[in-house]
C-alpha cells in the first residue's frame, strides 16, 4: 500500500492534482499489492458472476479506465470506470472537488468530465486482449453528453459499445452535476430508458450479456422512490445502485467548504443512504439486487448496507482521508461480523435488517 508519507503528501495537494497523482502512481506501479486471498465468507456470486469479495471502487475515481487492474490488485473485490460520455468532454471550470476534512466528506462538481467511449472502449479492449477476463468484474458507469440533443442515445451508444467489454453496467442518471439529469429518475422517463438500452445491449451481446443497473439519488421523494421500484420490476432491469452523491446539507456541517454547490459524499451519506437502500429492497420485494454506496469507511459501514439490502457494497471519498490500506480493514472487519453472526457468507446477511413486505410492488 502507499506508504504513510506518501498519503500525507497527496492531501497537501489541491484534491484534483492529488487524484491525478494517485492514477499515475497506480498506473507505474508504485502501489503494493494485495496477496493475500480473500475468506471464502466473502466470495459473492451474482448475475453469474463472481465477485472475490463484495467491497467495490465507486465510478469517479478512474473515470477513464486508466487503471482498473492496477485497483483490483489493492484487494477490490470489483471496480467500476466511468462515468463515461460519447463525446470527450470537460466538464465544469475548475476547482470542482473539494474536502470537508472535519465532516471526512468531498463536495463535487465535475460535471462529467470524460475522454469519451472511444478511448475507453480502446483501453477496455487492449485490458481483455492482455489479461482476458482479469483479476476481478470491472463495471462501465456511463452518462450523456451536456449538450446532446437525444439523451437516451447517449446512453444506447453507451451500452453498445461497452457491453462486450465490462462485467456490468450502469446507467448514470442521478448526478446533480449535469443540469436536467435527474430529470431521468421520474417514472416515465426511466420507462423510455429502459425500453431502449436494453435493446442496445442486447444487439450488443446476445449471449450472457452484462446485466444493466441504475444508479439513483439519495434525494428523492417518497412518490419518486415508488415510481424508481416499479420502473425497476417492470422493466428488466438487473440492478440498483444506491445511492449516488446529495444536493442535501445535514445539520451539522463544520467544514469551511460546506457551502461549496454540488454532490456532497462521505460520512453525512452514510446514514440516509442506508435507509434508502433498505426502503428500496422492500419496494421491490428483495427481487432486485442492489449495490450499496455511500459513507462506507468501516466494516460495519458495509455490514450495514449489507444487512439493510445490498448484495455489493462501493467506497471512495473514505480513501482521500485513509489511503488504499482501509480496503484489506474493510475486508478483515466485515469477514469478522459475519462469522460473529453466524453466516457462512454475504449472501446469507443480506436484507436481515429489512423489514418485512410479503409482496413487492408488482
Amino acid at each position: 500500500m502507499f506508504a504513510d508519507y506518501a498519503l500525507t503528501l497527496l492531501r497537501r495537494l489541491p484534491p484534483e492534482a492529488a487524484h491525478r497523482a494517485t492514477l499515475r502512481g497506480l498506473a507505474m506501479g508504485l502501489a503494493s499489492h494485495s496477496r493475500t486471498p480473500d475468506p471464502a465468507r466473502l466470495a459473492v456470486r451474482l448475475w453469474g458472476r463472481l465477485f472475490p469479495n463484495p467491497v467495490g471502487l465507486a465510478a469517479g475515481f478512474d473515470k477513464n479506465a486508466e487503471v482498473p487492474d492496477a485497483i483490483l490488485a489493492l484487494g477490490f473485490g470489483f471496480t467500476e470506470v466511468g462515468t463515461v460520455t460519447p463525446k470527450p468532454q470537460p466538464g465544469n471550470p475548475k476547482p470542482r472537488l473539494f474536502r470537508l476534512e472535519e465532516d471526512r466528506a468531498v463536495i463535487n462538481r465535475l460535471g462529467f468530465n470524460s475522454d469519451g467511449l472511444d478511448i475507453v472502449q480502446r483501453r477496455l479492449a487492449k485490458r481483455r486482449e492482455r489479461r482476458g477476463v482479469g483479476i476481478g468484474p470491472v463495471g462501465a458507469n456511463i452518462g450523456r453528453n451536456r449538450t446532446t440533443a437525444d439523451e437516451i442515445e447517449d446512453y444506447v451508444q453507451g451500452v453498445r459499445t461497452l457491453a462486450p467489454l465490462v462485467d456490468y453496467l450502469v446507467v448514470n442518471i442521478s448526478s446533480p452535476n449535469t443540469p436536467g439529469l435527474r430529470e431521468l429518475q421520474r417514472k416515465n422517463a426511466v420507462e423510455r430508458l429502459i425500453e431502449r438500452v436494453l435493446p442496445a445491449r442486447a444487439e450488443a451481446m446476445p449471449n450472457d450479456p452484462p446485466p444493466l443497473l441504475i444508479k439513483i439519488a439519495p434525494d428523492l421523494t417518497p412518490e419518486e422512490r415508488s415510481d424508481l421500484a416499479q420502473a425497476a420490476l417492470g422493466g428488466g432491469v438487473d440492478g440498483l445502485i444506491i445511492a449516488n452523491t446529495t444536493v442535501a446539507r445535514p445539520d451539522g456541517l463544520r467544514s469551511g467548504n460546506a457551502h461549496e454547490p454540488g454532490g456532497l459524499s462521505g460520512r453525512p451519506l452514510m446514514a440516509p443512504s442506508t435507509q434508502l437502500i433498505a426502503e428500496m429492497a422492500r419496494l421491490t420485494g428483495g427481487r432486485i439486487p442492489i449495490i450499496g454506496v455511500g459513507g462506507i469507511s468501516s466494516g460495519a459501514d458495509a455490514y450495514a448496507k449489507i444487512r439493510a439490502g445490498a448484495s455489493l457494497v462501493q467506497l471512495y471519498t473514505a480513501l482521500t482521508f485513509d489511503g488504499p490500506g482501509l480496503v484489506q480493514r474493510i475486508k478483515r472487519e466485515l469477514d469478522a461480523l459475519l462469522a460473529r453472526d453466524g453466516f457462512a457468507t454475504v449472501a446469507e446477511a443480506v436484507g436481515k435488517s429489512m423489514p418485512r413486505q410479503t409482496e413487492p410492488l408488482l
